[in-house]
């Protein structure tokens, strides 16, 4: 039997062992399909079971959070960490709280974080964790008593050397405050177990910004490379998180019009350029709904409901959720000019409509690589946090810009070594399975 034949059999079995864990799913076939040519002729992934190791997380850990509303009830969430993969590092990766949140979507993105840590250069495991919990319209007591409670089952599965939790969809700095909070009084110890923390408190300036920055400074650098830039482009970005607002901010300042910004109820468009200070008053300060920029804005248009990617644009990025890109919406971008495609937010493009994009010569840069300065500069905090040293937010962005010029050059010299230019998703696929297989070789089993 062929490797390439067996690579179907893991996909199945990890369908199988995992059911109804849709992105899961997904990621894995992504994964293994666009690498499967390269592991067929390495007899010893064979022989050392990398794939089936690399598809099975190290461990899964499901606890219950109980908590006290403002009217004095106890509630219930669940909550989780996915330790994938620590072959090359301790466990890092963020943490979720979103009603959609299940333990399939926790797989998919400590799946996801173990490949984008790989591709930092940096000593990072892969891990994701989260809650059902819904921040949207709770109290400040409430946010703090549901991260508290959290942190009460989670502090025993993490530390700087073991596991490190970061921010996410719904966990900013304040909710990382309490968690951190919470972590100190029950350890009785200041370290470096959680990142995204506040600069007073030990944290790194930039870290807000850094996956949005990082982002814009991959894309530039993946459109120079195809003798390009994003000056004078027109951009369309999806979300209106942290991610959405620091890309536009970037890409604003790189000379691009951003022209669309959405949340979960709808989405604008201004064809003038949208107000990046406007959507931050509306979003970061007031924590509105996106319609308000309307009322900022008269001559912008507000639609409710899914953002559909028909706006002609030249550059589009996805930093809302995940599979927000579908086949009609692809289909749509290409028709209309796109040249080029860089995921901001984990897996917003689906399997069929990254091909078509890829087979239509559009740029795409894959999230694993594209969106990793988040992760980038939280492993920057670490250092800072060892090192008991505070740098500058210049010196921070200064970092970023270099690991994601290194990440574009690493994968589009893999692409190229296998004579695919300008396949990003392999070469960034490859690059990160090489790099953990190695280590995972080199560690036994």
């Amino acid at each position: 039997m062929s490797y390439k034949i067996k690579i179907k059999e893991i996909i199945k079995n990890v369908i199988d062992k995992n059911p109804g864990e849709n992105e899961f799913h997904q990621t894995v076939a992504e994964t293994l399909n666009s690498i499967k040519d390269f592991v067929e002729t390495e007899k010893k992934y064979e022989t050392f079971a990398i794939l089936e190791r690399l598809t099975e997380p190290d461990r899964v850990i499901c606890f219950r959070v109980n908590w006290r509303d403002d009217n004095g009830n106890i509630r219930v969430n669940k909550g989780y960490r996915v330790q994938f993969n620590n072959k090359l590092g301790p466990y890092k990766g963020g943490l979720r709280f979103h009603p959609n949140v299940n333990i399939g979507i926790m797989k998919f993105l400590a799946f996801e974080q173990t490949f984008k840590n790989a591709l930092t250069g940096l000593p990072l495991g892969g891990a994701k964790g989260g809650s059902d919990f819904d921040p949207k319209n709770k109290s400040e007591l409430e946010i703090m008593s549901f991260c508290q409670n959290f942190m009460n089952e989670l502090f025993r599965y993490i530390g700087p050397s073991v596991d490190v939790p970061a921010g996410d969809i719904g966990v900013g700095q304040r909710e990382i405050g309490y968690l951190f909070g919470q972590y100190k009084k029950i350890k009785n110890i200041h370290d470096g177990a959680i990142t995204g923390k506040s600069f007073e408190t030990d944290g790194l300036l930039g870290r807000k910004e850094a996956t949005g920055f990082g982002l814009v400074y991959f894309t530039e650098e993946m459109l120079r490379y195809n003798s390009n830039s994003l000056e004078g482009k027109v951009v369309c970005i999806s979300g209106s998180g942290n991610v959405a607002i620091y890309t536009a901010q970037k890409a604003i300042e790189y000379g691009a019009k951003v022209i669309t910004m959405s949340d979960s109820d709808g989405w604008v468009f201004d064809e003038q350029g949208i107000d990046i200070t406007a959507i931050k008053e509306i979003k970061e300060n007031k924590k509105l709904r996106i319609y308000e920029y309307q009322k900022i804005k008269p001559n912008s248009k507000y639609f409710p409901g899914r953002f559909d990617w028909s706006v002609k644009c030249d550059v589009a990025m996805p930093c809302a959720t995940q599979n927000e890109i579908l086949m009609q919406d692809a289909i749509n971008l290409v028709k209309n000019g796109c040249i080029a495609v860089s995921e901001g937010a984990n897996m917003p493009t689906n399997i069929e409509a990254t091909e078509f994009l890829i087979k239509s010569n559009v740029l795409f840069g894959p999230a694993k690589a594209a969106n990793a300065g988040g992760v980038s500069v939280s492993g920057l905090e670490m250092s800072q946090n060892s090192s008991k040293l505070k740098w500058e937010f210049e010196d921070v962005d200064i970092k970023l810009k270099k690991i994601m010029k290194q990440i574009f050059t690493t994968i589009s010299t893999t692409a190229e070594e296998h004579e695919q230019r300008n396949n990003y998703l392999l070469g960034a696929n490859l690059s990160a399975f090489s790099k953990v297989s190695k280590s995972m070789l080199e560690q036994g089993f």
